[in-house]
């Protein structure tokens, strides 16, 4: 059975996680101007609609003389979710939209977009986009896509299909690419294997479910004098007489160490002593400080060697822990230590396993960055303003890593990925529209050459299925970000967790059939099914994409 993409569907969500992610003050003096057309443009030829029709039709579901022309071109399906995009709200204010559209990534955006969406003389909409989505962010009760569009400081939009309609092509390519992956992993895995007699022969136990072990959780603030880097952590502690096996947990990208708290309790109630630092600099404090005008950009450069910095810092302290202070001695095996992330973490879990960063890629992939659908690539483009070294993130005592979601095509790329020796697992969701699955999960696992590495495909889900958002979230994302049943998607990750870092950070080779396609599809729901493979080269990638 395979599991299909609509394509609507992603092209809906990037629109929504283009316009809604994100985020300079000041509103400046443009004319009191709103458009009252859209153009479409090709070539010589051009059409018009008046953007009253797509208010109308959005406010009532009444198709007009203007708008039924189009109609024809247009399913009623896909007018039903362009009404749905351009009602919903986005839930951000004036000075949160702003600050993140001065940003360098947020100038990026703007640029790309403005090759599309144009002023009425067809030159590029870069300040009228900003512009109008500064002014319609003032009114947050009414910001929403049409209330953009009514914004935007000319008489018409103009919509350029030359680059519409190239990017739709490579849109389109990406997704049946993606949908022929998709399918080649489905078809591997609900292939039985040799597992199923090993996992008929041990007691079945749902590893979603909490283990037995009770556990105490102490917060400690860690001051690395070097870096001049003061952060938090929290350590769940098992309570038991003999030392236990550590777990990092490194959380992504304007989030915190609550994303994956629910994670680490599942973890500590098996036994393992769980860390989850949090990185400033990449918090949602940095977003925070963004938002309110106290910081110039998303996050810094630094930030992509600070982070696997602060795990191998916190491993140092614990170790320090561990001989000095009564709650922790005799608790930490610091011989047995894994690591997982999730996106902007799943970098730093790969960089901490032994891939470096890549210059001489990035050098090759970031000059393309405005032709590209790969939003995670602008995140991964900032490495081009570090200074070209030779950095050392990696860190001996960590026995296995976990990434989900990461971040790693053109930061790491094959030269990097393939010297990782030890065990790795990548969760990918196939329907995520900011690492999208097929750049930057499937293709770099065709990269490891690490023999005990595993692919686990939540069918459907997206990149921010597996996150339990913070009750002091900066930006609470809007339901059709997060995609549906992320609860699903959370206990998948703490029934995967469980038997991979049992088998190879606490080398209890009793869990190792549970890492099993038979395991996996026992535990497979709708409506995100899930999927594991454990091999996976490039010539059947190619062959599957024929």
């Amino acid at each position: 059975m395979t599991h299909s993409i609509d394509k609507q569907t992603i092209w809906l969500k990037l629109a929504l996680r283009i316009f809604s992610i994100g985020l300079l003050p000041t509103l400046t003096a443009y004319p009191a101007l709103g458009a009252e057309r859209l153009k479409f443009n090709y070539g010589l030829l051009e059409s018009s609609i008046p953007i009253s029709s797509l208010e109308t039709y959005t406010r009532t579901g009444k198709v007009d003389d203007d708008l039924s022309a189009y109609r024809q071109y247009v399913g009623k399906k896909q007018l039903a979710q362009l009404r749905k995009v351009l009602l919903t709200r986005i839930p951000l204010n004036q000075v949160e939209v702003s600050q993140f559209l001065y940003t360098p990534i947020g100038e990026r955006l703007l640029e790309n977009l403005g090759k599309i969406i144009q002023t009425e003389s067809n030159l590029s909409g870069f300040y009228a986009i900003r512009a109008a989505l500064i002014l319609s962010a003032a009114d947050q009760q009414n910001f929403t896509l049409l209330n953009v569009l009514r914004k935007f400081p000319a008489s018409a939009i103009s919509i350029n299909l030359d680059q519409s309609l190239a990017i739709a092509e490579s849109l389109q390519n990406l997704v049946n690419q993606t949908q022929n992956a998709v399918a080649l992993i489905n078809q591997q895995s609900q292939q039985k294997v040799t597992t199923a007699s090993t996992l008929n022969s041990i007691p079945l136990i749902d590893l979603g479910k909490n283990g037995n072990f009770r556990f105490l959780k102490q917060t400690i603030i860690l001051n690395d004098l070097l870096r001049k880097r003061i952060f938090p952590a929290d350590i769940y502690l098992p309570i038991t007489q003999n030392p236990r096996p550590i777990i990092v947990i490194s959380h992504g990208l304007g989030s915190d160490r609550t994303s994956f708290a629910y994670l680490a309790e599942h973890l500590a109630s098996y036994g393992f002593v769980v860390a989850v630092p949090e990185h400033p600099g990449s918090n949602s404090q940095q977003l925070q400080a963004l938002f309110t005008g106290t910081a110039n950009r998303v996050t810094n450069p630094t930030e992509l060697i600070n982070r696997p910095l602060d795990i191998k810092f916190l491993l140092d302290e614990l170790t320090r822990l561990s001989q000095s202070n009564p709650t922790f001695r005799g608790s930490l095996n610091l011989g047995q230590v894994g690591v997982l992330g999730q996106s902007f973490g799943g970098y730093t879990a790969l960089a901490l396993a032994g891939a470096k960063i890549n210059f001489e890629q990035l050098q090759t992939d970031c000059p393309a960055l405005e032709d590209t659908l790969n939003v995670s690539l602008l995140l991964q483009c900032l490495a081009v303003n570090l200074p070209n070294a030779q950095y050392n993130l990696s860190d001996a005592r960590i026995k296995a890593v976990i990434a989900i979601n990461p971040v790693n095509s053109s930061i790491f790329g094959q030269a990097s990925l393939s010297k990782i020796k030890i065990p790795v697992m990548i969760i990918s969701s196939s329907s995520d529209t900011v690492a999208p699955a097929l750049p930057e999960q499937i293709q770099p696992f065709t990269w490891l050459t690490t023999p005990n590495k595993y692919l686990a495909l939540i069918n459907g889900g997206t990149h921010f299925s597996t996150i339990m958002e913070s009750p002091d979230a900066t930006i609470p994302l809007p339901r059709q970000v997060i995609g549906s049943s992320p609860a699903l998607a959370r206990r998948y990750v703490k029934a995967l967790t469980v038997p991979f870092f049992e088998t190879y950070v606490a080398e209890q080779s009793s869990y190792f059939p549970y890492l099993s396609t038979d395991y996996v599809n026992i535990i497979s729901q709708q409506p995100l099914p899930l999927s594991l493979i454990k091999s996976l080269t490039f010539e059947q990638l190619q062959e599957a994409f024929q």
